[in-house]
């Protein structure tokens, strides 16, 4: 049996990055890739509510060692899950340390418990990391309990999408984040752009955020895609910048020169009004998976006004969409 001293260096230490919904954990979390010393190794546990692997997606291009967790959160589905996934993640890459990045409205507080209650398999608390959006978070900070709970349980702030804010908004902010956490640490920090959210949800999920799923199947051995990438880009910037938090997936999109050429496999991923097209090196005629054209998931407030703008710029119908409404009351 290990001793408290051989437990204690064998540890691996566990960071945990919160932050509301479109905040860019993960646009900061590979920033920080290049700068980790030759050598040493990093495992990320990446929570996300659907079965759409986006970020992951990214963070694997990137050599990163990731382990999804999906369909749940890991603050109350998926919270017994975790010390299963942790515990695989040591034992096959024996890292020097697992970044945990949470779903966008996860309640810090029972990952934090759970990792501490795994002393004795190996594992210690290095931290609670919390993504502020600069830009956002004075609107959603007045609708999202989580929002406010992420700011207050937490042992840093990183204040993301800073320079994108006037330095009276930037003030304003914390001065809002003060109200709720005087003492810890706030920097600023600078990452471009960067979470998908299943209807299986529960607990405080349901009273804060309407989710709509987008499945557009194509047809068997059709090489071109209906949607063109500049009409695509359009349909993203129509979208209301205060009800739609974020949109994230995967779509097959036409050059507009070339109509001709088979399409190409892009994410999509997009948070209050700002938006990033990240191509797959695959075409159609390449693809070996799922005959999907559109597979995406959007979150925000009062969604089903927007519903038929949605179904109208994707060109969609009922069966191809499904909504799911939180309960405010």
């Amino acid at each position: 049996m290990q001793t408290s001293s051989q437990i204690q260096t064998s540890s691996v230490p566990v960071t945990v990055f919160t932050g509301f919904l479109g905040s860019g954990k993960t646009t900061i979390i590979l920033s920080l890739l290049p700068r980790v010393p030759k050598g040493y190794k990093l495992c990320l546990l990446k929570n996300e509510f659907g079965d759409i692997k986006v970020d992951s997606s990214l963070a694997q291009s990137s050599d990163l060692a990731v382990q999804e967790m999906l369909n749940g959160c890991l603050c109350c589905v998926l919270v017994g899950q975790m010390k299963l996934a942790l515990i695989e993640l040591k034992d096959k890459y024996n890292p020097d340390r697992i970044i945990i990045e949470t779903s966008g409205s996860a309640f810090p507080a029972p990952i934090a418990w759970q990792i501490r209650e795994m002393k004795n398999e190996g594992f210690t608390l290095d931290s609670i990391i919390t993504v502020v959006d600069c830009i956002n978070f004075r609107g959603y900070e007045d609708t999202s309990y989580t929002a406010k709970m992420q700011a207050q349980y937490t042992d840093i702030i990183l204040l993301n999408k800073h320079e994108l804010v006037s330095e009276h908004e930037l003030d304003t902010v914390i001065d809002h984040i003060n109200e709720l956490n005087t003492d810890t640490p706030k920097i600023k920090c600078e990452a471009k752009f960067s979470e998908l959210i299943d209807p299986k949800i529960s607990n405080h999920h349901q009273n804060e955020i309407d989710l709509i799923q987008i499945i557009m199947s194509r047809q068997p051995y059709s090489l071109i895609s209906p949607f063109t990438k500049k009409n695509f880009e359009a349909f993203l910037e129509s979208l209301s910048n205060n009800d739609i938090y974020r949109l994230k997936g995967f779509i097959w999109l036409t050059q507009e020169h070339n109509k001709e050429e088979a399409s190409q496999l892009y994410i999509v991923n997009h948070a209050f009004g700002r938006y990033t097209l990240t191509p797959i090196q695959r075409s159609l005629n390449s693809c070996d998976d799922e005959p999907i054209l559109i597979k995406i998931t959007i979150m925000g407030m009062d969604l089903k006004m927007h519903l038929q703008q949605i179904k109208a710029g994707l060109c969609i119908n009922d069966e191809q969409i499904t909504l799911h409404l939180a309960d405010h009351n």
